[in-house]
């Protein structure tokens, strides 16, 4: 089935998760939250896709979850659906590649969620960042009361998400909300950029990183350094590890062809 909303596009490695609700300002509805897993899934999946950029546009990224779709459902409504709702994000964040949110416009509740989600992100200088749940009563259910604190620190996190308040792009890159910040109409050509450093490096290397850092964020340094052990053994069993030292012992750093196995 062909999606309405949520797709990918691939070229030279890199696969664009693109947003395209653009009339409802990409909210992000049941039907895009189901196709963003499937976009997700399929970035997994590709061998063809070595990095992923996440992008909603040149005007906005997404101004959050819809209101209007959220406000007609009950609590088992919702108790049916959030684990749903959490999937799509959590799809994003499990893509086992590099993966960069290009923000522009707005990246508001749910899309703000859905930024945390990458493994970096570059905003336009223009761009508006937060977590206004609050401000419906209500709380963000994407992951955002989990993932900004790991990011930005409890303290910070906490008056985002108690004031709800919107954060101009200086200041995203002040806190570490946001990576990097150009202006507007560069936004998604530095991402790319970005994410074409990967189409020719070593996957299962880099897979493993972000598995080893994202696991070990979640436990104790000692859980944390006996998951990199076991990641470091591990990647000694693909032919990539031995091409690229060889590579470095033969013809110094930064010379190795990697095959991705």
């Amino acid at each position: 089935m062909t999606a309405e909303f949520v797709r990918l596009e691939v070229a030279d490695g890199v696969g664009t998760i693109r947003l395209d609700r653009a009339k409802a300002m990409n909210a992000i509805s049941i039907q895009v939250q189901d196709e963003l897993s499937l976009a997700a899934a399929e970035a997994t999946d590709r061998g063809d896709v070595r990095a992923v950029v996440v992008w909603g546009g040149e005007k906005v990224f997404a101004a959050g979850n819809d209101v209007k779709e959220m406000a007609a459902m009950s609590y088992t409504d919702m108790v049916d659906r959030v684990e749903k709702l959490q999937h799509a994000v959590n799809a994003v964040a499990r893509i086992p590649k590099p993966v960069v949110a290009a923000v522009n416009g707005y990246a508001l509740g749910g899309g703000c969620e859905l930024a945390l989600a990458a493994d970096v992100r570059i905003a336009a200088d223009n761009a508006v960042l937060g977590q206004p749940e609050v401000l419906l009563g209500i709380i963000p259910g994407a992951g955002g009361t989990q993932r900004l604190p790991r990011l930005v620190g409890p303290s910070r996190a906490k008056d985002l998400l108690y004031t709800g308040r919107f954060v101009k792009a200086e200041e995203a890159l002040a806190i570490g909300l946001v990576d990097r910040v150009v202006p507007a109409g560069d936004v998604y050509a530095e991402a790319v950029a970005w994410a074409a450093r990967f189409a020719t490096a070593a996957p299962y290397a880099l897979r493993a990183i972000k598995e080893s850092v994202d696991r070990g964020l979640e436990t104790d340094l000692e859980t944390g350094l006996q998951i990199e052990r076991h990641s470091f053994a591990a990647i000694f069993a693909t032919e990539d590890s031995r091409s690229g030292m060889r590579s470095f012992i033969e013809n110094g750093p930064g010379k190795a062809t990697f095959e991705g196995r």
